[in-house]
Order: C-alpha cells, then sequence, then structure tokens
C-alpha cells in the first residue's frame, strides 16, 4: 500500500514516521516535503508538488498513478479548499474533512456559531463584519477580550490585547491594515477566559471518536510565556492536568457532541478534530477548532503510539468510516517536544544555514524536521522559521523533557534559539504535588455564569413592567403592589404548570424562545379562566450546564408572553444540576399570581343552565399537551425533527406550505388568550358563566371541571373544522377520534359557557378581537349521575374524513 501526505512541516514529517511503521505500506510520499522526508528513511520520499488548491489536479495524478490508497491532508490550507473532494471524485480515501465540514477550522465565526446552536461550552462572543461597529463594542465593554481574525492567518490571527488601547489598535491592524489579509475581514471578538490551556486531538469517521492523549502547547516565542504568539514553540504529552475526569466530561461535553453536531447538521467530520480547551475555575470551554493535526503537538502525540497499533490502519478505517474496527492504543509514559526555530522567528530570519547533527546516544529521542532543505549534495539546511522538533519519549514527564533537550544540544545551527522551559507547569505541579481545593464550580455548577445571565436579562424583564411591579430580579423575591391595580376586594388567584415532553423538541431544534411562551401561557389562561386578571409571573429553569444563550432565549419566551398577557416579570430561579440534567438538557417550571373582584369569581355555577351555548377559541396547533403522544406518532412514521417538512402540508391539496421543517412547526407556542378575553369578564353582568382552558386531558377532562353537579355539555364536531395537524396526527398514528378529544384539543384552546340570550354578542367580541370563533355545543341536562361521562361528542365522524 502506498500513502501520500500533503504538507512541508514537522507534523507531515511525523505522520510519515508513524505511517511507515505499518507493515502494510510499502512507501510513503509527502509532497512536497522537507530535508527529512527526503534520503533518511527508505519507505519514506519527497514529491515536488505543493498543496495549493492550484495543484489538487496534479496531486490526485500522481496518486494515480502510484496506486495511493490513502492521502493525508496536513495543513488547514488545503482542507479548507477542498483537497477532500478531489480525491473522493477519483475513489481515493482521503483522511480530512470536506470543505464544509472544514470550515470548523476556516471560519471562527462559523465555530463559534456551531458550538452556540449545539450547547457547547464556549466563552462569549460577537462577530463582526464592519469595523465601526466592532470599534464600538471594543470601546462600549469594560472586559478583557481575545480578537480573533475569522479567517485562517496560518495560526497567528489571534491578538490578546492588555488593555483597551492595545485591543483597538489590533481591532484596526486587522480589519484596517489588514495584516492578516482577507482573513481578518471578519473579527471575533470573545471574552478573554484565564486558566490552564491544553489541546486534544481526537480521530472521527463522523460516527466514532477516539481522543489521543492531550497536550499542551508553549505559544510565546520565549521562557515565561513571553514574546510574540507563535506558531508552537513546543508541547509535551499527556498533559498531567488533563485528568480522566476531565477528558471523560470533555468526550460527553465537548468532542462527541462536535461529532455528533456536525453530522446532524450535514456536514460530518471525517479526520483529526483538533480542539483547544481552556481549563477555567467555571470548567472547560472550548478555545476553538482545528480540523487537522496539530503542530508541535503532532510530535508529541504520535510519538507515544503502542508498537501494537498501526496508525495506517487508523486512518484509512477512519476515511472509510469504521473506526470502531481498529485498535488504537497509547504508551505507559510521556512524550515532550522543543522547537528549535530560525533567529528572528515569528518576525523576518533568515533561510539556508547549514545544520549539524552530532551523534546523539540518548536512546527514544526522534528528530522531525520541519522548516529544513536538502541541498543536492546532502547537506541540510534551514528553510523556515520552526526548524526542527526534538522529541523525547520516557516513563516520566521530566525525563521525557530532559531527552528531548538533550537532543537539542547535539544539533547546531547559526542563530539557532529555543525556549529552555518546555514543560514547566507539568514540572512545577509534580514540584508542588498540592492539589487544589475543590471548589462549587469543580462540581459543575456555574455561580459566576447565573449571575451574567441575571444581567443579561434585566433589559428583557424591565420591558414587562406594569403598574404594581416594585422590584428589580436578584433579589430574595419579588414584590407586587395590589393598591395600583384598583382592586376593590380581591381574591388572589395563582396557577403552576410546566411545559412538559415539548421540550424535548425544543432542545433537539435547539430553539428556546417559543417554549418560554408556552409557560406564560399555561399559567395565564389557568387564571383567566377564574375571571382573574394575571399580574405578575416566576419562573423556574433547571439544568446540567448552563448555557447563556439558551437561557437568555427561555427567558425572552417567557418576557413576550408576558407582554401578551400583561403580567410582570418579576422573578424567577436558575438551578444548574449537572449531575441531575445532561449536557443541553433543562426543565423549566412558572409560576403566575393573578386577582379577581371577589364576586365576579369564575365559574358561576349557579347560572349555568340547560341551552347555554358553548363557545370555542381556536387554539394556535398541539400547544403544550400530547407531546409525548406526538412525538410517538413522529418515531413510529421515520420523520426527523430538524429535516422532515410538515407532512400535514405535503398530505393536504391546495395548502400553501410555509417551507418550516416539522419541528420548528410544532414549536408554535400556545395561544394566550387574556387580551380578549378580559374586556368581557370586567364588564357588568355575567356574560360568561364558565371558562374551560383545554390542556392535558383535551375536551373530556376540562370542561367538566367548571359544569355543576346536574348538567353535561354536548360538543358537535361539526361546529368547525379539524385543523391539518390533528388530522395527520390521528391518520399518522391511527387514533381513535375519542382518545383524539381526550388527549388534545384538536382545534379549540378555549371552551366559553355563556347565556343563548349574549351568545352573539360575546361571540362578536372575540371575532372583533382576533380570536378565530366558534360555536361548537350546548349545555344539557345530566341524567344519570352515575355515568362518569359529562361531555358528548357528536358527528366524530367527520374526524375520520
Amino acid at each position: 500500500m502506498n500513502v501520500l501526505i500533503v504538507g512541508n512541516g514537522g507534523r507531515e514529517h511525523a505522520l510519515a514516521c508513524a505511517i511507515a511503521k505499518s507493515a502494510k505500506v510499502s512507501n510513503v510520499y509527502v509532497a512536497p516535503g522537507n530535508g527529512g522526508t527526503q534520503g533518511q528513511n527508505q519507505k519514506i520520499s519527497s514529491v515536488p508538488i505543493t498543496g495549493e488548491k492550484q495543484n489538487f489536479p496534479l496531486l490526485v495524478d500522481f496518486a494515480i498513478k502510484n496506486n495511493v490508497s490513502l492521502v493525508i491532508p496536513g495543513p488547514e490550507q488545503p482542507l479548507v479548499e477542498g483537497i477532500q473532494t478531489f480525491f473522493k471524485k477519483v475513489g481515493i480515501p482521503c483522511f480530512g474533512p470536506s470543505e464544509k465540514a472544514a470550515m470548523l477550522e476556516g471560519s471562527k465565526a462559523f465555530s463559534k456559531d456551531f458550538m452556540k446552536k449545539h450547547s457547547i461550552p464556549t466563552a462569549e462572543y460577537r462577530n463582526f463584519t464592519d469595523y465601526q461597529q466592532a470599534k464600538r463594542y471594543l470601546e462600549s465593554i469594560d472586559f478583557r477580550v481575545v480578537i480573533k481574525a475569522s479567517g485562517l492567518a496560518a495560526g497567528k490571527g489571534v491578538l490578546i490585547p492588555t488593555s483597551k488601547e492595545e485591543a483597538l489598535a489590533g481591532l484596526k491592524e486587522m480589519m484596517v491594515d489588514m495584516v492578516f489579509s482577507d482573513a481578518g475581514s471578519e473579527v471575533v471578538i470573545e471574552e478573554y477566559l484565564e486558566g490552564e490551556e491544553i489541546s486534544v486531538l481526537a480521530v472521527s469517521d463522523g460516527y466514532t471518536v477516539v481522543q489521543f492523549p492531550a497536550a499542551q502547547d508553549h505559544k510565546r516565542a520565549l521562557d515565561g510565556d513571553n514574546g510574540p504568539n507563535t506558531g508552537g514553540m513546543g508541547a509535551y504529552a499527556p498533559a498531567p492536568v488533563a485528568t480522566k475526569e476531565i477528558l471523560d466530561s470533555l468526550q460527553k461535553t465537548v468532542i462527541q457532541p462536535s461529532i455528533d453536531g456536525m453530522r446532524r447538521d450535514g456536514f460530518p467530520f471525517v479526520g483529526c478534530l483538533f480542539t483547544g480547551f481552556m481549563l477555567t475555575k467555571n470548567g472547560p470551554k472550548v478555545l476553538e477548532y482545528n480540523c487537522r493535526f496539530g503542530d508541535p503537538e503532532t510530535e508529541s502525540v504520535l510519538s507515544l503510539l503502542s508498537d501494537d497499533t498501526d496508525f495506517y490502519e487508523v486512518c484509512l478505517a477512519a476515511a472509510e468510516g469504521r473506526l470502531d474496527s481498529v485498535k488504537i492504543e497509547f504508551k505507559d509514559g510521556f512524550a515532550a517536544t522543543v522547537i528549535m526555530a530560525s533567529g528572528g522567528y515569528p518576525g523576518n530570519y533568515e533561510k539556508k544555514k547549514p545544520i549539524q547533527f552530532n551523534t546523539l546516544e540518548q536512546q527514544d529521542v526522534v528528530v522531525y524536521h520541519a522548516g529544513t532543505l536538502r541541498l543536492d549534495d546532502g547537506t541540510i539546511v534551514t528553510n523556515g522559521g520552526r526548524v526542527l522538533a526534538v522529541t523525547g519519549v520516557a516513563k516520566s514527564v521530566k525525563e521525557a523533557i530532559d531527552k528531548a533537550y538533550e537532543g537539542v544540544k547535539s544539533i547546531s545551527f547559526e542563530n539557532a534559539f529555543y525556549r529552555s522551559d518546555i514543560g514547566h507547569k507539568a514540572l512545577s505541579a509534580q514540584i508542588n504535588n498540592k492539589k487544589p481545593g475543590l471548589t462549587y464550580s469543580d462540581a459543575g455548577v456555574d455561580i459566576e455564569k447565573g449571575n451574567k445571565l441575571v444581567d443579561l436579562i434585566k433589559p428583557i424583564v424591565k420591558a414587562t413592567k406594569r403598574p404594581g411591579t416594585e422590584s428589580d430580579i436578584g433579589g430574595f423575591g419579588g414584590l407586587f403592589d395590589l393598591k395600583p391595580t384598583k382592586f376593590v376586594d380581591p381574591i388572589l388567584v395563582s396557577a403552576t404548570d410546566g411545559v412538559g415532553t415539548k421540550l424535548i423538541i425544543a432542545q433537539e431544534m435547539n430553539k428556546h424562545d417559543t417554549v418560554g411562551i408556552d409557560l406564560v401561557a399555561m399559567q395565564v389562561n389557568d387564571i383567566i379562566v377564574q375571571g382573574a386578571e394575571p399580574l405578575f409571573f416566576l419562573d423556574y429553569y433547571a439544568c446540567g450546564n448552563l448555557n447563556l444563550e439558551n437561557a437568555k432565549d427561555f427567558i425572552y419566551g417567557v418576557a413576550e408572553g408576558c407582554k401578551m398577557s400583561g403580567c410582570a416579570l418579576i422573578g424567577g430561579e436558575t438551578a444548574e444540576m449537572p449531575s441531575l440534567y445532561q449536557n443541553g438538557e433543562y426543565d423549566v417550571a412558572g409560576f403566575a399570581v393573578g386577582a379577581v373582584e371577589r364576586s365576579n369569581v369564575l365559574p358561576k355555577l349557579d347560572l349555568i343552565k340547560s341551552g347555554d351555548v358553548v363557545i370555542g377559541l381556536g387554539s394556535s396547533g398541539v400547544h403544550s399537551n400530547g407531546f409525548s403522544l406526538v412525538r410517538k406518532v413522529i418515531s413510529k412514521n421515520n420523520l426527523d425533527m430538524k429535516t422532515s417538512v410538515c407532512p400535514w402540508e405535503v398530505t393536504e391539496t391546495n395548502s400553501s406550505s410555509t417551507g418550516k421543517t416539522l419541528g420548528h412547526e410544532l414549536l408554535t407556542p400556545t395561544k394566550i388568550y387574556v387580551k380578549s378575553l378580559l374586556p368581557i369578564l370586567q364588564q357588568d353582568g355575567f356574560k360568561i358563566k364558565a371558562l374551560s382552558h383545554i390542556t392535558g386531558g383535551g375536551f373530556l377532562d376540562n370542561i367538566p371541571r367548571v359544569l355543576p353537579e346536574n348538567y353535561n355539555v354536548e360538543i358537535d364536531a361539526l361546529g368547525w373544522e379539524l385543523p391539518h395537524i390533528f388530522k395527520w396526527i390521528k391518520k399518522a398514528g391511527n387514533i381513535d377520534s375519542i382518545e383524539m378529544a381526550r388527549t388534545f384539543n384538536c382545534g379549540i384552546g378555549m371552551v366559553l359557557i355563556v347565556d343563548e340570550i349574549n351568545a352573539d354578542e360575546v361571540f362578536n367580541s372575540l371575532v372583533s378581537s382576533g380570536e378565530l370563533v366558534y360555536k361548537i355545543g350546548k349545555v344539557v341536562e345530566r341524567t344519570n349521575t352515575n355515568d362518569d361521562s359529562r361531555v358528548f361528542m357528536k358527528n366524530l365522524s367527520v374526524w375520520e374524513n
């Protein structure tokens, strides 16, 4: 078998050495390679074709003519430019993501939005394409930031300013002076995170994903993490700070969800997903994704592959979608890599400096070539900023570091420099040998994030203020003054409820604002049926790991629901319980209070009589009940929430398709009836004798709750047309009509009982307020008190059509 590796750095030399160990591999071609990939190993040779896009056809032609069975692109640029597609078209497996999947690295704005969508913990951020907007944003904030060029900038497009002036100057250089060319035409400005940084390389076939030992890179050019940013001056692995517990958590909360998210979004990720993490006091957060092996991390982690692991088989299995069929094991030890660089790097430097390699007696030391060139006479000279990556392997991290530096001392070239403190954090931790005390954040609870959420939602909550509101959120409780409401003899009415399994759809769709409206609707509709005006609302949000954007979107929905119903959002509670909820999961509950004059409390049981008219107000859909059955129907019909177009739009003739997916349609929020009903309820006289909110239990269980013992109701299905969504649910689930009436609102979200004399007036009033109004039945005498059936459904056969 022959393998083609694209690239010319230390990473590509390390990949070639690891692949060449396979007994199944005859030749490893590196295009264009470097001084170490030509003549040092009889299996490895260089190919004089660079990896630019215009050369992709040449690389494909070379691969075909030389019977290449696997291609491994090393750098990010060819991957972002779509090299995988070129080899896919000719049937040669490529260990690397597609052009679309490579956007995880190709666009930092794309990757940040991806993390937000899939609830992956990362720094708070804003994307900008307009310099003036970005400048105004920087001037308006008072916290430290990181500024990133969204596009590819050879690992150098990240600025970490220490002052507002430095941030503004860096932004100008990036977006106006274009020091990173087009890469800086869009920038990401995100909060600065503090903690230890680790890099996790993971191999994936789009489904399965396997971690390599976590590494710790050294980006700054000089000792003590000083000097300018570089592509990396050294690394070691495994990083002791990345404990098994942390790595298990990262697999569960970031790495596997990232692979799953890419596949669900239609861009399966195949290759090496390199994720940079900051281990903050509030838990690990993603700094960035790379879509390829990192450098110099690769030199360290590949040196730790066990002798029983065939790296060629691993890469081929991933490219062919069968990673779970191969074995990946690592040595029980450590590897450390020290970069030897040209004087002046990462700025200007001279090339063609001869390199002297002296005999090294130390075992387990490998010298990977990066910026080198082999001349015709066999002399190896410098040809880049980072010249060599010297790697030592040993049982302890200190021994591995010592071996690497022994290797460095055996090599020399003019103006060579290197950092002398690679691995200093690991060594310091060993010397101190002191584990920090546990904090609440170690248990997964982020108090600071909760406080930040309060700050984010304060303006949202303020928009719901109404007479009687006396408090601001963030205290121990909410205050409300009844005096401004001008009630004379009020009765307080309270209601509490949740949203139910509709939340599962919201979480799957990553759309959280509509369920906030649902939560309010369930309470205020229950309050209005008692004749009361909703006054204030409090919410409860419980989650495993607090996602600020999701929580803010949910509370935005709650505030919208409060504005629709005229009540004030005066407080709430956010509970972070990582041991109770999985990452991305949350549950919600609400509590509302209203008031009604004592004489106006509903239902007026003594006034209800035979012949009273039953009026129905149209629903907006399934509302918030029956979703366990809805989800069962969807599963039975093999539909997908995210991609399936609404089936009732497809099957109903002459219906105009909205183009929305099934999930988005099902998230249509519960209708709030307060503002259309309240004016009628507050008139003199009792025009509405009773109200019934149709929630769980449908018609059969809800209407009897407002009936006197000696009366029933007849509901005529001919009084309104069963909406398309309920027709589809009924047919697709083969659900009996009575079961439909017991489970769903079937298109009627609120039921009124009014005197026949007032029926037309009430009907017309509701129509003028914008409601869909139907006369759907009447009150009848109850002739058999032993019969538990209180609601009689007539003409249900119309639902069978």
